[in-house]
């Protein structure tokens, strides 16, 4: 089955993804290991884009990447330099790390609440990423911590290991505090003594499946993209909200393979036959693609299938508009970096703090609320 060029696009940028994180990976490890000098100057984008046979877009990407770390500073007409890396270039007392799985989609908007707060109390930040590879995240967490910081603000991989207990527990008895950003020990309850601050998937599933049904929906499918650390949760609101709400849950996984490579096709029909009108996708991209496959299929959009997607990373620019779950992704940083500063002045007499944020529901045009009695009407004709 051929693909729409929208998905085309999709899968374009995925690769160009992977192959600038790839570069920026393989310049971070000479910068670590001493092949460039502190000021040393590195390659310039031509030369690099000459030798390694990358575009200079990928190129430059990749110089962007290492900038946004602090490995690399850029000067306008000179090229780009390996920055210092010094514990004395503190600007204040405190110094905290921040590890994110990568500064795409999902943690730009986390990492400025971040910054926004500790600029404000004039802390210093020192960011380190791992690209969804748990193989670099210790050594990314050992150079945080090798450059002085005093405490971490980390977004681990928790999901996919055989023992998440243990790798939590390795991660708290660091020599520093630790507040764990969108990870935690979900299973444990109150065993989980972890200080987190997390968006409530479970409620923002739960809150676009309520949204579905209010729009007069008797059922509402769930589809998602597997073995993400999102997942799990999304799932059980969903599932909790259909036993609340009295349907028969439905719920269809694919691998992000899968989805690229045209299981939106067969998703589309297997929703539309078991008989529900409405689904609740996960993530943005995804959704997307969905849309695109009800177009191929001549199936309208909100009117035949009502959508909602989960993230609001891309959700305003699909062929038709997203409604979508918005976890509040700036909140989230400004307030990791908020409890961290309070661990760090009151020590063990400040209390462990928990957050979960609930995503808000941005309503547009892929669920039908916009078009209100109409879309009922019309559904109601086609039944």
């Amino acid at each position: 089955m051929k693909n729409t060029s929208q998905g085309k696009r999709i899968r374009d940028a995925d690769t160009r993804e992977l192959k600038f994180q790839a570069l920026a990976g393989d310049l971070r490890r000479g910068i670590l290991a001493g092949t460039w000098a502190v000021g040393a100057k590195l390659p310039t984008e031509a030369q690099l884009a000459a030798e390694t046979g990358m575009s200079l877009t990928t190129v430059r990407r990749a110089y962007e990447e290492l900038e946004t770390e602090r490995f690399v500073v850029r000067r306008q007409g000179a090229g780009s330099f390996v920055a210092e890396r010094q514990p004395a270039r503190r600007r204040s007392r405190f110094t905290v790390g921040v590890l994110l799985p990568d500064t795409q989609l999902y943690y730009p908007r986390v990492l400025q609440g971040i910054e926004e707060t500790l600029s404000s109390h004039d802390v210093s930040l020192r960011l380190a990423t791992y690209n969804y590879d748990p193989a670099r995240e210790d050594s990314s967490i050992q150079f945080l911590i090798d450059s002085g910081v005093d405490g971490l603000i980390l977004v681990p991989t928790l999901a996919g290991i055989a023992d998440p207990k243990q790798r939590v527990r390795e991660l708290s008895s660091l020599n520093v505090p630790v507040v764990l950003l969108e990870r935690s020990l979900m299973d444990l309850g109150p065993g989980d003594r972890t200080e987190h601050v997390c968006s409530d998937h479970q409620g923002g599933a739960y809150d676009a499946v309520t949204h579905l049904l209010e729009l007069g929906h008797p059922t509402v499918s769930l589809l998602t993209r597997s073995n993400t650390p999102t997942e799990a949760a999304i799932v059980e609101g969903y599932k909790r909200a259909a036993a609340d709400l009295g349907f028969t849950p439905l719920v269809r996984r694919a691998l992000k393979s899968e989805w690229e490579s045209g299981a939106a096709e067969q998703l589309l029909q297997e929703v539309l036959s078991s008989g529900s009108a409405a689904a609740l996708v996960f993530g943005d991209r995804e959704a997307a693609l969905l849309e695109a496959a009800a177009r191929r299929a001549g199936v309208a959009i909100p009117h035949d299938l009502a959508l909602v997607s989960y993230d609001d990373e891309l959700a305003d620019l699909a062929e038709v508009p997203l409604t979508a779950v918005a976890p509040a992704k700036h909140r989230m940083g400004k307030m990791a970096a908020e409890i961290l500063l309070r661990r760090l002045v009151e020590g063990d007499d400040c209390p462990v703090h928990q957050v979960r944020l609930r995503p808000r529901l941005v309503i547009r045009d892929s669920c039908g609320a916009k078009h209100g009695a109409d879309t009922r009407a019309h559904k109601l004709q086609q039944r």
